[in-house]
């Protein structure tokens, strides 16, 4: 791989205007593909296999034209103080509202409060039910517009009015700490290149890889039926790696510069070595974005295989477009260890000239982490047990608009609701009785209200409402609790534990829906799906790592370390944003159960991630080990040439995934921070701490490898072994040499 890598560098190196005019061309084509697409909705939101899908499916069969998955709003209204609703004014102000809310195109039906008894029993509150025919992304503007200036009317008449429901939904806003993470990233480039050419050239690359994958996401939004967090989940990942992946090859580059290489040969070289890292690397994360299809939730695998879409055009870019942008830049990309004058460049030479440059500070951290290896992995370890303490205490469940900031008017409405009807009014229960195959529909519909008002914490049972066929009804439940606590779970498994029942006397089924039932089965999906998801990832990585690294040790120690990260991150998850540590630092409103797909969403995304930072600076150690240094001394040789780099990646993709903690989505918020805090235990605690120590401890047992396995592993040579015997032939050119590549174009 490494010899086929090194020709293409040097051949992007040396057709520099045809590789930067395709990938112009590309990204042309997909800006303009997003400019003239038609603009998409969200994501249809199935959950294949799960009761509260079936139940859906059911309801679109024996009620057509019933829209059970279309967009619903909850118009609340409160009096002024000292009236009620039921006063002539405030009743001919909702009606008045009742009727502006009819006359939408999209509207199936409205429901006035006074005929469907939707008024409090203090007579203060009330609200109007509002249906739509699309679901709540898919809604045009003039249906929301034409909500809001209905709600503003009845404002404007002296109510208190706040809408909830799913009708106002709208595409997550970033806010400008997105861009403060890209200005972070800049500077650490600046500092570590210690020039603006070289440190562009990353930040250059990486933003026209995010363009021309969320501009072909923009393009296929529609066709395919992709939301909008996809396109900021795929931003996300693909800035950070983007950014990476380039700076993996520069920093390459030139090192070998340093060591008096022609600019041609040392492009060459850097992407066959430091590229060949890129490559194993970006592997492991897309395995793990396009492994999140195993969960088997469409949406969770359209996300996943958009961001790998991100990260494989920005591992192709590293690989040909940062060679090409390098034959640009010409002497401009100074060697390793060399800075432009007004970084310091002048008093670094006197320093090297006077012999008094001290060893880097990978060199000396490793240096002391070889010294003393124990103490080192005992305080990494136990660092991070205490950091994944709380992870303990995880609770799972999916956010409502009593998770929405105060300022909201989604939240609110629920408040009012909740004020007015108690806070299980929230999350109604809808429970649909198909009762085709048995003898008598209406004495099972009967029964099963029956038993439903027997179980405990349910407020209020419907009569059941059945089709024009007489054969399946739907029952609305209020339970007594908020749609996200353990109570309203319980009363849903009691409710189709009594389903059972009535299957076992009657053969009718008995099926719970709606948000509330199905975000229940979202979060049990998930995680019944985390062990083999997590067994199928780090299986398959496992493996690839093995051909990397050819050792068992090392490829069974980064799993393990990328397990202690993992879990310190949620730890971190469950202290902010459940327990309310740092809350306000944030910006999170509203603490609550952690998002069901967080852990497994985590898990994917970090292990790739993760083995970015393993690969690039282990694949240096293993360099060193395979040319004859000693296994303590390769510790140190890896670090001398890979720390700063690794450490200034860390930073870069911590500062790109922080950036997003400004996002007005919580779940946007929250992947950001864990991402954010993932990577920072797994590149400063487990990379760059627990890794060195475990390979000193081992020493050259760390890269044992059965004789059978090595004769039955491919060759795949990311040390660039097969790149020394050319080494010397065409490799290194003096000064002038050198001048005369740089002008030539």
């Amino acid at each position: 791989m490494a010899t086929f890598l090194y020709k293409l560098g040097r051949l992007a190196f040396r057709r520099r205007h045809f590789v930067a005019l395709i990938w112009v061309a590309l990204l042309t084509l997909a800006g303009v593909g997003a400019a003239g697409a038609p603009s998409a909705g969200s994501t249809s939101f199935s959950i294949p296999g799960t009761e509260a899908q079936k139940a859906f499916d059911l309801l679109e069969q024996r009620f057509p034209g019933m829209s059970a998955d279309g967009a619903t709003a909850r118009v609340v209204f409160k009096a002024p103080q000292g009236e009620k609703m039921t006063d002539a004014a405030n009743k001919a102000t909702v009606e008045k509202t009742v009727d502006e809310l009819s006359d939408g195109s999209e509207v199936a039906s409205v429901a006035d409060p006074y005929t469907a008894k939707a008024v409090s029993k203090d007579g203060t509150i009330a609200y109007a039910s509002v249906r739509y025919d699309v679901s709540g992304m898919e809604l045009k503007d003039a249906s929301r517009e034409a909500l809001q200036d209905a709600a503003q009317d009845a404002r404007d008449a002296g109510l208190t009015v706040e809408v909830g429901g799913d009708a106002l939904q709208a595409a997550p806003e970033t806010g400008s700490t997105e861009i403060i993470g890209i200005a972070v990233a800049a500077v650490v480039l600046v500092i570590t290149f210690g020039s603006l050419i070289a440190a562009g050239l990353p930040l250059l690359t990486a933003l026209i890889g995010v363009g021309i994958g969320i501009s072909t996401i923009t393009a296929l939004a529609n066709a395919l039926d992709l939301g909008s967090t996809t396109s900021t989940l795929a931003m996300m990942i693909g800035l950070a790696v983007g950014i990476d992946y380039a700076l993996f090859i520069v920093s390459r580059y030139r090192a070998e510069l340093a060591e008096g290489r022609e600019r041609e040969e040392a492009a060459g070289r850097a992407v066959g070595t430091a590229g060949s890292a890129v490559v194993f690397a970006g592997l492991t994360v897309v395995i793990a974005l396009v492994g999140l299809s195993v969960v088997n939730i469409p949406m969770l695998t359209k996300m996943g295989i958009a961001a790998a879409g991100t990260v494989v055009i920005a591992v192709l870019i590293a690989l040909t477009m940062i060679p090409a942008l390098l034959g640009y830049a010409g002497r401009k990309v100074q060697p390793a260890g060399r800075k432009s004058r007004w970084m310091g460049g002048n008093r670094a030479a006197r320093k090297a000239a006077s012999g008094r440059a001290r060893p880097n500070m990978g060199t000396r951290w490793a240096s002391f982490v070889v010294r003393r290896p124990i103490a080192v992995l005992m305080l990494g370890v136990v660092g991070l047990g205490a950091a994944a303490v709380p992870a303990a205490s995880l609770e799972l469940g999916l956010g409502d608009d009593g998770s929405q900031p105060t300022s909201t008017t989604q939240r609110r409405a629920y408040d009012l609701l909740s004020d007015g009807f108690g806070p299980g009014f929230n999350g109604p229960l809808m429970v649909v009785v198909d009762a085709k195959g048995s003898g008598d529909p209406d004495a099972v519909f009967s029964q099963v209200g029956d038993d439903i008002e027997d179980l405990k914490n349910v407020v209020t049972v419907t009569p059941a409402a059945p089709n024009k066929a007489g054969d399946t009804a739907t029952i609305t439940v209020i339970p007594d609790a908020k749609p996200s606590s353990v109570t309203t779970e319980d009363l849903v498994h009691a409710i189709r534990d009594k389903g059972a029942q009535v299957k076992a006397d009657t053969d009718a089924n008995v099926l719970v829906t709606g948000t509330t039932a199905m975000n229940i089965d979202v979060s049990q999906k998930l995680n019944d799906a985390l062990l083999p998801y997590l067994a199928l990832v780090v299986g398959l990585a496992f493996l690839l790592l093995i051909v990397v690294f050819r050792s068992i040790l090392v490829p069974l120690k980064a799993a393990l370390g990328f397990l202690l990260s993992v879990m310190a991150a949620l730890g971190a998850v469950v202290a902010v944003f459940q327990w309310g540590w740092l809350a306000d630092l944030m910006g999170v409103e509203e603490t609550g159960p952690v998002m069901s797909m967080m852990p497994i969403f985590m898990v994917g995304v970090v292990f790739g991630l993760a083995m970015d930072y393993e690969v690039f600076l282990v694949t240096r150690m293993r360099e060193a080990y395979v040319h004859g240094e000693k296994p303590s001394q390769a510790v140190v040789t890896g670090f001398k040439h890979g720390a700063r780099v690794v450490t200034a990646a860390a930073v870069i993709m911590m500062a790109v995934f922080a950036g997003f903690i400004g996002s007005s989505e919580s779940m946007v918020k929250m992947i950001g921070f864990g991402l954010a805090i993932a990577v920072f235990f797994d590149a400063f605690v487990v990379r760059m701490a627990i890794v060195p120590a475990v390979l000193a401890l081992l020493g050259k047992r760390a890269w044992w490898l059965p004789k059978w396995l090595d004769r039955a592993l491919p060759n795949v040579d990311v040390e660039g072994e097969g790149l020394r015997a050319e080494a010397d032939g065409r490799g290194r050119n003096k000064g002038s040499d050198q001048d005369r590549e740089v002008v030539r174009v």
